[in-house]
């Protein structure tokens, strides 16, 4: 018997959507698994040589480039670091003042971090005319260096957070942040015992995978991961939209779907 305009037609459509929703739900189910089980393990990171350690005792400082760097991409290490007994310090190299919005995102930060639970005392702005918020200037290493290494000493820093050589978007600010740490690594001024931690760029797929990224990011290689509850990943979502002058549509999708609400899964230098 011939079939209708819609038989084999709608037979042929569902059949493929049946082949691709079967591996996606066993992805998301075994996300969400693996999810549930570092929840349950408190997140805790992988440091040196593969072996679990806490966080109590680590005096950490996040490096960052921008107002909302610390909620857009580090929300996840800022939370764990913390949950395992960590003490974490922003260091913000610019106000973020490319469209004349500095003073206006300084406040920003400041909430922001609240809701990560890093009071304001421990937040620190860089306002250089020599640093500019600019995604085409790459700033000055020995410059931006100095500053870094005067607020490790000065606090008794053991652990520093930064951006890899990608800088997770590419942005020139970002990139120079992984140069000014890699500099005072490999010449040997940070002080003994501190180490630097660095976040891991990943492709356009991935990035935008969401939870649905934490089986890959559980199998490949790393020194610290750090995985996101649900009640936690809504926390650095609201810490997000604290950044109200930054919240254009494209950055509300990558609130919903970015892994980096979700993950950070960091290396060491």
């Amino acid at each position: 018997m011939a079939a209708g305009p819609w038989g084999w037609g709608l037979a042929g459509l569902l059949v493929p959507l049946v082949l691709l929703a079967v591996p996606f739900a066993l992805l998301l189910g075994s996300a969400r698994r693996l999810r549930r089980r570092y929840a349950a393990a408190r997140a805790r990171a992988s440091l040196s040589g593969g072996a679990a350690a806490r966080a109590d005792g680590v005096r950490a400082l996040l490096v960052t480039a921008h107002p909302d760097d610390e909620a857009m991409f580090f929300a996840p290490t800022v939370l764990g670091l913390a949950r395992a007994g960590g003490r974490v310090a922003v260091l913000c190299c610019s106000a973020g003042n490319y469209y004349s919005q500095g003073e206006v995102r300084k406040k920003e930060l400041e909430q922001s971090c609240f809701l990560l639970g890093i009071p304001a005392s421990n937040v620190t702005v860089v306002d250089h005319r020599d640093l500019p918020d600019n995604p085409a200037v790459e700033w000055d290493t020995q410059l931006l260096a100095a500053f870094v290494l005067k607020h490790i000493e000065a606090n008794n820093i053991n652990l520093v957070v930064t951006f890899d050589a990608g800088g997770v978007s590419g942005h020139a600010n970002h990139i120079s942040l992984h140069a000014a740490l890699r500099y005072l690594h490999s010449e040997r001024k940070l002080p003994e015992g501190c180490r630097v931690l660095v976040l891991e760029s990943v492709n356009l797929f991935r990035k935008y995978m969401s939870v649905l990224d934490v089986p890959m990011s559980c199998l490949l290689p790393r020194d610290a991961l750090f995985i996101l509850t649900e009640e936690e990943t809504e926390q650095a979502r609201r810490a997000m939209r604290c950044h109200r002058s930054q919240l254009l549509w494209f950055r509300h999708v990558y609130v919903l779907f970015s892994r980096y609400m979700v993950i950070n899964s960091l290396h060491l230098l």
